[in-house]
Formats: structure tokens, C-alpha cells, sequence
């Protein structure tokens, strides 16, 4: 595979003293594409609304962002949850929305806010195919052409351009601050977060029925793992989401989105662990087999983010919720 591009753009590139993983002589099996921010784009949002047992209503109102989704997914506890994810490349505007409308979200019992924002150097993303962006990607209208720091173990430190001369480690655990329903939490260095998620509207016969048959099942049981027992492995909360539209139907469309200490622990998962094995394995033998005809969309976002960057409050939510989940393990040893 010939004029491969680096996940990192140009003027993101510094002086490496962490190596890079990419073997050596190294062409990746098959075409990936990051998304293209503008120079001009220093920093994004990636906001999480949640409302737990009830659908409710967007939280955006006037001056919202000028990207978002809508998701639901069944939580820890059992307990049916709508999440309103936002995306902003604007820090003015973003602060003049939360300062009018945003903050207002957890004056309601199970309600919880989850936000972070992250410097350009701090995140990667990742595409199977080009046409529909996704999750932060939703931001820019740019793609770049074939990369060549993916299909290997590595491959997402390696996209991250922060990686070029730091090892991202984390410092610290997060902790419970406030008294009350409504409590926040104090978060450590270089939490993780990952979005990844998998389109599958265009899929037709067997194609579709192959997925629905032999991959996702796979991916759901790896993700209830992570849902019900991944703080052993440093996973602090993991929800397998499904996509809606604004009237709350389901899309064909689904993404697993996780908190982890570090980019260090979701990379032990993703190379080792028997449940993450499994997927690897389930969606490698469907590309194999639909090759280059496959219409499955893949993609995924990676971010790890300094403790400034952070942001998670919840209100009259149960205490194994998001970020929840780990201070009140913590507080029972």
C-alpha cells in the first residue's frame, strides 16, 4: 500500500522521544482514515448528558452544540438511560451555553454530567471507510487519505500526537467531593475515554445477518464484561449504547463508550483479555470473509485527558453510575 499519511498532521508533529509502536518496514492490511481538524481547532467538548429511567428532553435549547447525538442503554443497575452527547470546537460558545443552560441539567434527581476537554494533542480518531463521520469527527468535514498507524497493537497511542513525547501515565484515583444527592467528583491525571462504535444500515442479507449473527452478539458480551467487571482491569464504567433519532427510535447503529484510568490499562484489554480476543476475532472473520464489499461502518475516538480538563457531577444517581462506580467501591475497603 503506497503514499501512506501519518495519523498525526503536520503541524502537530514534534521531536519523538517515546518510540512508536508501528513495525518495523510496516503496510496495514487494509485502509483507515483519522479525521482532519482545521489549525484553528486548539480544543473540543465531548459532553455526556444522562437521565436515568426516564427519556426526557434535549438539554440544548438555544446556543447548544453544533454536533450531537442521542443514545440509550441499560446501566449497571438495570435501569433504562437516555444519554445527549455534544461536541464543541468553540470554548466561548460552549461556556456561554453551560453558564445558561447546561449547569441547570442536575438540578434534577438522576441526572449525571460527564465532560471533557481535551487539547488537539490529546485525542485520536479512526475510520473504516469515508463517508459518515462520527462522535467528535462531526466537527471537521475532513478526512485524511490512508494512514498508516492502525491493525496493529499500538496503534492508537500512536495516532494520539501527545504520545509523540509523553507516555500519558496516570496519577492518583478519582474521588467523591460534595455531601448530598448532588456530588462531584475530583478526577485524577490522564483518565481515558474511548468511543467506538459500528453502522450497520447499509448492510443487506447475508452480510447483515452474518453481523447481527455471529458479531454483535460477541461485542455485547464483551461489553456487559466491562459493564459488570471492569474495575478489576481498571475499567471505571463502560455503556454499549444504541443510537436513536430525536423521536427515541432505534438506529442501526450502536457504539460502546468507556471510562479507563488509563490508556495503559484499555490497551491491556484490548491486546490480551479472552473477552476483547473474541470481538478481535469475531470481526476480523467477517472482513475476511465480505472483504471489500463490506458496508459495515467502523469507527472509533480515543482521548485522554488531564484532570483540568474534567468534569463529572450526578444527582440522586444510584452509586455504581459513571465515575460513581469507582469512589464507592473504593470507600468499602
Amino acid at each position: 500500500m503506497s503514499d501512506l499519511e501519518s495519523a498525526i498532521p503536520d503541524h502537530l508533529v514534534v521531536p519523538r522521544s517515546c518510540p512508536r509502536r508501528t513495525p518495523a518496514t510496516y503496510e496495514p492490511p487494509f485502509p483507515s482514515y483519522v479525521a482532519r481538524f482545521p489549525v484553528s481547532t486548539k480544543r473540543v467538548v465531548m459532553a455526556y448528558f444522562g437521565i436515568q429511567g426516564a427519556a426526557g428532553d434535549s438539554p440544548w435549547g438555544l446556543d447548544g452544540p453544533p454536533r450531537s447525538d442521542r443514545a440509550r442503554y441499560v446501566d449497571e443497575e438495570g435501569i433504562d438511560t437516555t444519554v445527549f452527547i455534544g461536541y464543541w470546537d468553540d470554548m466561548a460558545a460552549f461556556d456561554r451555553w453551560y453558564l445558561a443552560t447546561g449547569h441547570c441539567w442536575t438540578d434534577t434527581d438522576g441526572r449525571f454530567v460527564e465532560i471533557i476537554r481535551p487539547t488537539v494533542d490529546r485525542y485520536e480518531t479512526l475510520f473504516s471507510s469515508t463517508g459518515r463521520l462520527e462522535g467528535v469527527a462531526t466537527l471537521t468535514d475532513s478526512l485524511s487519505g490512508t494512514i498508516e498507524e492502525h491493525a496493529y497493537w499500538g496503534g492508537v497511542r500512536d495516532r494520539i500526537p501527545l504520545s509523540q513525547t509523553d507516555p500519558m501515565t496516570p496519577v492518583g484515583m478519582p474521588e467523591i467531593a460534595g455531601d448530598g444527592n448532588k456530588v462531584r467528583i475530583v478526577p485524577h491525571e490522564n483518565i481515558c475515554l474511548i468511543r467506538s462504535g459500528q453502522d450497520w444500515a447499509d448492510t443487506e442479507g447475508s452480510e447483515r445477518e452474518m453481523y447481527l449473527r455471529d458479531v454483535e452478539p460477541v461485542l455485547r458480551a464483551g461489553m456487559d464484561f466491562l459493564r459488570d467487571d471492569g474495575l478489576s482491569i481498571g475499567c471505571f464504567a463502560n455503556r454499549y449504547m444504541t443510537v436513536v433519532d430525536e423521536n427515541g427510535n432505534d438506529l442501526d447503529k450502536s457504539f460502546g463508550m468507556s471510562w479507563w484510568r488509563s490508556l495503559a490499562e484499555l490497551e491491556a484489554w484490548a491486546e490480551s483479555h479472552p473477552t476483547h480476543v473474541d470481538i478481535f476475532g469475531a470481526a476480523l472473520k467477517y472482513l475476511s470473509t465480505m472483504g471489500p464489499a463490506a458496508s459495515l461502518r467502523l469507527y472509533h475516538e480515543v482521548t485522554v485527558a488531564t484532570a483540568d480538563e474534567q468534569f463529572f457531577e450526578y444527582s440522586g444517581c444510584h452509586e455504581r453510575t459513571g465515575l460513581l462506580r469507582t469512589a464507592s467501591v473504593r470507600s468499602t475497603l
